[in-house]
């Protein structure tokens, strides 16, 4: 397992251009869902704005438009809070990376270019921390050993890439936490890592051990007695550029799963000859595939989390409702009306 301590760091989260574009998700999860000290926001578009306002996120966290603003509010580390195509620092980011390092801040990286070799002379209370090295002690090739667990291990899947895989296992963790279950969260993807604290960067793992990798994640959090692991989905098997829901399942060996879906999206992201299937019928693949690498008698599909976002309230419910009729399974918007009804029909069960 990758553990990150920075329990002791007050962040500024760096989203310029990006406070309302999907490229900054490490960072808007960051500041929904984390409960590190954050200064401030660095977005010069909506400094001074507020952010519940911009974002949703119940958080008082100011908008600052320099680095300069972010440390006489007190930050000492600056996250970088998008997660650019390709995995790159470019342009004015770059630049903002130097002038952080200089002024001498820390640097949490969840980038797959790794910024630690590159600045090797930094002052005795810095440190950069680079998200996706794959930790040494995880890499190995998967047995299947998490099917003899005990508990439940629910695992999300999605229709596509970056649609809320992750806010939904972190919505439902928080439903069991105010309901008195025991569970746990297994992150695997930087973000995810990030606000927990510990998890194994996936996309960082060489493809031979990333069954195994999942696999000694999922035995290690159980070694903490959980009753339900909710596991991090990445990618999804209807996208073609994904490669990571396969090592999920079989290194796993999921119990549950929850489908995800952003409401109103018909076609892979930025893809249009790869439409997405009704839903009933991508969750009886996903059932279909999870027999298939090794969870035997299969993981059913018990519920839908959607993603309603870009829906008014009422349109929101109208859909899920659309959904419940259509898969005869429940559905709903965890993130905006909560993970109960979710989590119920996991229990339930």
């Amino acid at each position: 397992m990758l553990y990150l301590d920075i329990s002791k760091k007050t962040l500024a989260v760096y989203l310029q251009d990006n406070l309302k574009c999907s490229y900054g998700k490490t960072g808007l999860a960051t500041l929904r869902y984390s409960e590190h000290p954050i200064a401030a926001v660095i977005d010069s578009e909506y400094a001074g704005q507020s952010l519940r306002a911009i974002t949703g996120i119940e958080r008082d966290v100011p908008i600052v438009s320099s680095l300069d603003e972010a440390i006489t509010l007190g930050a000492d580390t600056l996250l970088i809070g998008l997660a650019t195509s390709g995995g790159v620092l470019v342009g004015n980011h770059r630049e903002m990376v130097h002038r952080a390092i200089a002024s001498g801040l820390s640097i949490i990286n969840g980038l797959h270019e790794r910024l630690a070799p590159q600045f090797r002379e930094l002052r005795s209370s810095q440190q950069i921390f680079d998200i996706r090295v794959p930790p040494a002690n995880c890499l190995g090739i998967g047995f299947g050993r998490a099917q003899a667990l005990k508990n439940r291990r629910i695992l999300t899947v999605g229709t596509d890439m970056a649609i809320g895989k992750m806010s939904a296992c972190l919505e439902l963790h928080g439903a069991c936490r105010r309901r008195g279950i025991n569970s746990q969260f297994f992150a695997t993807g930087q973000t995810g890592i990030i606000i927990e604290g510990q998890g194994i960067p996936l996309d960082a793992v060489p493809v031979d051990f990333a069954a195994g990798a999942v696999e000694y994640g999922v035995l290690t959090l159980s070694e903490q007695t959980c009753d339900l692991l909710f596991i991090e989905g990445q990618g999804s098997m209807l996208n073609p550029s994904s490669t990571a829901t396969l090592p999920l399942i079989r290194g796993s060996q999921p119990t549950d799963l929850i489908l995800v879906h952003r409401a109103g999206q018909t076609h892979v992201k930025n893809n249009s000859q790869f439409p997405i299937p009704p839903l009933k019928d991508v969750a009886d693949f996903y059932e279909s595939v999870s027999r298939a690498a090794g969870t035997f008698p299969g993981a059913p599909v018990r519920a839908i989390a959607l993603n309603t976002v870009d829906l008014s309230t009422e349109d929101a419910h109208a859909y899920i409702k659309q959904i419940e009729r259509e898969t005869s399974l429940p559905a709903d918007d965890v993130v905006r009306f909560g993970g109960e009804k979710l989590l119920a029909a996991i229990t339930n069960c």
